[in-house]
């Protein structure tokens, strides 16, 4: 039973939104954040990364620009950018991409059901990373950037989609790379409990995209228990702020590999080696995509080949069944000594979002060798999830992003 509840939104202003909207924290280095604020000062980047307000050489995991962050936002809001629901709501978030939309519901997720797993999980976290995010969250007292969630279609829940969005949005705005965003709130008593209803049925919720949010805010969460013992569990401190899609909506792009050397190998030898775990379908000059399960297609030395494992090497095993992991186990790490493609340098990824184009810039530049595989399913991420398993790392690539600063959940 998964616990979904409304909440007292901060948003920003209807004519404020297109501005403020910003790409998750974690899309830009150091750099291109201060460049973006730099070009957009409104952006809520500026709050998400709070160290592009200072001199490059400062920390910028000091206590100074947390405070920075904390201070913006509460700036922001007094000056009227942002303002506050006077009731808990849920809320639609609309984004179309390329012809094709997605919508989820606003709403705010249970850290206890994160602690018992009825939220899935399909990555580790790096503490590290986590850390950041727990003291932004913790400074601020807000949770700023939505965490990326799925869910087993379900038609109760499609019906209040539908009806919410015959109304007019509350916000609807195209950014600058051509992804519109809608918005609506849904305020009506029954539609929120039908809603409520819905996901208290449902047995597991998934982790789409966001691990290392979820975990810092669940992380700030239990932190905020311990300083309060008579916490009743109705705190917002208890939830962190969450989008839920329908898996029939969701699409995963491909997460390509490229590699910077052949191992010591000759072009020939490898191709020699790579006969007893493929078939080549097809070879070309011009980039070739894989077309089902099973197949990667490689770019070696300006030629495209589409390869095919060979039957008897695909395994039923939901995570070594994988195609990332089909292309880990049989070729990275036996041919090209790539033991573990999280630390070995040799090797980087590729979001399918840039395109084939971009694994053939990288071969004509820094690499040697590229892999373009065919993306992991929605369904197989369920399944890796529902084992209690984990996926290898650059599975999966979420497009479009949720955009920050459109909903914040004050804890």
């Amino acid at each position: 039973m998964a616990l979904i509840v409304p909440f007292k939104a901060i948003r920003p202003s209807k004519e404020e939104a297109a501005v403020i909207a910003a790409l998750p924290y974690d899309v830009y280095n150091r750099q291109e954040a201060y460049e973006k604020v730099k070009e957009q000062p409104c952006s809520f980047l500026a709050i998400d990364r709070p160290e592009t307000q200072f001199a490059p050489d400062v920390d910028m995991y000091s206590d100074a620009v947390y405070n920075k962050a904390a201070e913006m936002l509460n700036q922001w809001i007094d000056e009227g950018h942002f303002i506050q629901d006077d009731g808990e709501f849920f809320y639609l978030y609309e984004l179309t991409m390329d012809g094709r939309s997605q919508t989820g519901i606003v709403a705010c997720a249970s850290i206890d059901d994160y602690q018992k797993s009825v939220i899935k999980k399909h990555e580790n976290t790096r503490a590290e990373k986590e850390q950041d995010r727990i003291r932004h969250v913790d400074t601020c007292s807000a949770q700023t950037g939505p965490i990326f969630l799925a869910y087993k279609a379900d038609h109760t829940i499609s019906g209040v989609v539908a009806k919410t969005k015959s109304r007019q949005p509350v916000y609807d705005f195209t950014a600058e790379d051509g992804i519109r965003h809608r918005c609506w709130v849904i305020d009506k008593m029954m539609d929120k409990a039908l809603i409520t209803t819905a996901f208290d049925k449902m047995d597991s919720i998934y982790i789409a995209d966001g691990h290392h949010r979820a975990a810092s805010a669940v992380k700030v969460g239990l932190k905020r228990r311990d300083e309060n013992p008579g916490f009743t569990g109705k705190e917002d401190f208890n939830f962190f702020l969450s989008v839920l899609f329908p898996d029939e909506e969701l699409k995963i792009y491909d997460y390509n590999r490229v590699v910077k050397d052949l191992n010591g190998l000759a072009p020939e030898e490898l191709l020699e080696e790579l006969d007893s775990v493929v078939e080549v379908l097809e070879t070309s000059d011009k980039p070739i995509r894989p077309q089902t399960k099973g197949q990667w297609s490689m770019l070696l030395e300006g030629t495209w080949y589409l390869c095919q494992v060979k039957p008897e090497l695909l395994v039923d095993d939901p995570v070594e069944g994988l195609d990332v992991s089909l292309l880990q186990n049989l070729v990275l790490e036996p041919l090209l000594g790539i033991s573990d493609p999280k630390t070995d340098d040799r090797i980087d990824f590729v979001g399918g979002i840039r395109g084939l184009e971009e694994l053939e810039r990288r071969c004509n530049t820094d690499c040697k060798i590229a892999f373009a595989m065919y993306p992991t399913s929605i369904q197989e991420l369920f399944d890796v999830a529902d084992a209690g398993l984990l996926m290898p790392p650059k599975s999966t690539w979420f497009e479009p992003k949720l955009r920050s600063g459109l909903f914040i959940h004050r804890i």
